[in-house]
C-alpha cells in the first residue's frame, strides 16, 4: 500500500464514520427509505471530492474536525446525483461500485426518493453542523457555491446536457462545457469550499486552489471516458461501455484513446503547476491529481 493509499483508507474510513452519523438510522421511520439512502451514501466508492476537501484542508492547516461537514455533505450530493443518473429515465444503469443501483436493489420511486433525501441532508449539515466551525458569512457563501455547483448550473445542467447530446456529435468546446458542468463544478467546489473554511485565505492562493481543481475536474472527466473504453465492469463497479452503447460523444470518440490521455496528463500537469505558493504542504493535493488519471475505476 502507498503513503497515498494509507491516506485515503484512512479519510474515507473516517468521511463514513461521519456520515454513518449523520444518515438516519434504518430503524427510524420512514424504515424503507432510510435504508435505501444508507444503501446507497455508504457503499464504498473513492470519496474523491471529499478526499480533495480533505486535503485542501491539510494544504492550508485547517483542522480535519472543521472540514468534516463538508467533505459529508459533497459526498451525498455526490451519492444523489449516482442514484439519480443510474435511474430508467436517465442513463439506466444496473450496477454502481460493485452492486445492483439503487432503484434494482429497491424499486424506482424509493430511488427518486433517496436522492432528494440525501441532497436535502447534505444542506442540512452545511447549514447547521455545529463542527464546521466558521462564521455565518462563510458558511452562507459556502452553501451558495455547492448550491451553484450541484444546480442547472453546474452538475444538473451537465447531465441535462449530457441527456440532450445522446446520438448526436459535440465539438470540443461543446464536450469541454458539458464536462465542466456535470462532473467538474463540484469538485472544483469542493477545493474553493474547504479553502474558504481556513482562517485567512489570500487572493493567490484562493485562484491557485481554484485553478487546480479546474484542471483536475477535467482531467477526471477525460479519464472516465478513457475507462470507459479499456476498463472492465470488475475493475471500475460499473458496466463499461456505456458511453459507445449510448452513442454519446466523448473524447476518444472525438481525439482517439492516446490524444485523450496526452490531454488528461497535461491537465494535471498544469494542476500540480498552481500549487507551487502552497509548498510541501500541498503534496496530498499533488498526489490526487496524479490519481486521477491512474486509477482503474
Amino acid at each position: 500500500m502507498t503513503p497515498l493509499d494509507a491516506w485515503m483508507a484512512e479519510h474515507g474510513a473516517r468521511l463514513e464514520r461521519v456520515m454513518d452519523q449523520l444518515l438516519p438510522p434504518h430503524s427510524q421511520f420512514p424504515v424503507r427509505l432510510h435504508t435505501a439512502m444508507r444503501y446507497s451514501a455508504l457503499s464504498g466508492g473513492k470519496h474523491f471530492r471529499p478526499l480533495l476537501a480533505y486535503a485542501t484542508a491539510e494544504a492550508l492547516d485547517i483542522p480535519a474536525g472543521r472540514i468534516d461537514p463538508l467533505a459529508a455533505a459533497l459526498e451525498l450530493i455526490h451519492a444523489y446525483s449516482l442514484v439519480h443518473d443510474d435511474l430508467p429515465a436517465m442513463d439506466d444503469d444496473a450496477l454502481r461500485r460493485g452492486k445492483p443501483t439503487c432503484h434494482v436493489a429497491f424499486d424506482e420511486a424509493t430511488a427518486i426518493l433517496v436522492g432528494d433525501g440525501l441532497q436535502a441532508l447534505a444542506f442540512e449539515v452545511l447549514a447547521q453542523h455545529p463542527a464546521l466551525d466558521i462564521g455565518t458569512p462563510t458558511r452562507l457563501r459556502i452553501l451558495a457555491r455547492i448550491a451553484n455547483a450541484a444546480g442547472s448550473r453546474g452538475m444538473v445542467g451537465g447531465q441535462a446536457i449530457d441527456l440532450e447530446s445522446e446520438g448526436r456529435s459535440l465539438n470540443a468546446a461543446e464536450l469541454e462545457a458539458m464536462h465542466i458542468h456535470k462532473t467538474g463544478a463540484l469538485i472544483r467546489a469542493s477545493v474553493v469550499t474547504a479553502g474558504w473554511c481556513a482562517e485567512a485565505l489570500d487572493e493567490t492562493r484562493e485562484a491557485a486552489l481554484d485553478h487546480y481543481a479546474k484542471c483536475v475536474g477535467l482531467a477526471f472527466q477525460i479519464h472516465d471516458d478513457v475507462l470507459d473504453e479499456t476498463g472492465s465492469a470488475d475493475e471500475m463497479g460499473k458496466n463499461a461501455g456505456a458511453d459507445r452503447a449510448r452513442a454519446k460523444s466523448t473524447y476518444p470518440s472525438l481525439f482517439g484513446l492516446a490524444e485523450s490521455r496526452q490531454m488528461a496528463r497535461s491537465l494535471v500537469d498544469e494542476a500540480c503547476g498552481q500549487l507551487h505558493s502552497l509548498g510541501a504542504k500541498a503534496e496530498r493535493l499533488r498526489q490526487l491529481a496524479e490519481f486521477v488519471i491512474e486509477r482503474r475505476g
